[in-house]
C-alpha cells in the first residue's frame, strides 16, 4: 500500500522559508507523480507542485514558481518542498500525493494516495 507521510510544517514568519518533506512507502510505476497540494481555511485544496520520480520533470501552479522549488529523491520515494518567500495567503495544510499518473510537462492526475497533511501557518 502506498502511504505517504509528511513533515517539516509549523509557523514561519513572513518572507521565511521552510523545507517540507513526503517520504512514500512505494509507488506503482517508477515514474509515477508525487505532488504537494495545499487547503487552506474555506477553500478547496490546490496543487503546488508535482514531478515525476524517474524522470524528474516538474510542474508548479504560477503563483508559487518563482517561490517554491520540488526536489526530490528517488532511490527513497522522497519529494520535498522547498517554501521561500512565505506570505500569509500561503498558511494552509500541506498535502502530500503519490502514485499520479503522468500526463505530460509534469502535470499529474489519478493520485491514489494522499498523506494526512502537515500545517504551515505564516504570521504577518
Amino acid at each position: 500500500e502506498v502511504q505517504p507521510v509528511e513533515s517539516g510544517g509549523g509557523p514561519v514568519q513572513a518572507g521565511g522559508s521552510l523545507k517540507l518533506t513526503c517520504v512514500a512507502s512505494e509507488l506503482s510505476h517508477p515514474n509515477n507523480c508525487m505532488g504537494w497540494f495545499r487547503q487552506a481555511p474555506g477553500k478547496e485544496r490546490e496543487a503546488d507542485a508535482t514531478i515525476y520520480m524517474r524522470d524528474g520533470d516538474a510542474y508548479h501552479i504560477i503563483p508559487v514558481k518563482n517561490r517554491f522549488t520540488i526536489p526530490r529523491d528517488q532511490a527513497k520515494n522522497t519529494i520535498y518542498l522547498r517554501l521561500n518567500l512565505l506570505k500569509p495567503d500561503d498558511a494552509a495544510v500541506y498535502y502530500c500525493a503519490a502514485d499520479g499518473k503522468p500526463r505530460g510537462g509534469g502535470y499529474c492526475t489519478d493520485y491514489s494516495a494522499w498523506g494526512r497533511g502537515t500545517h504551515v501557518t505564516v504570521a504577518s
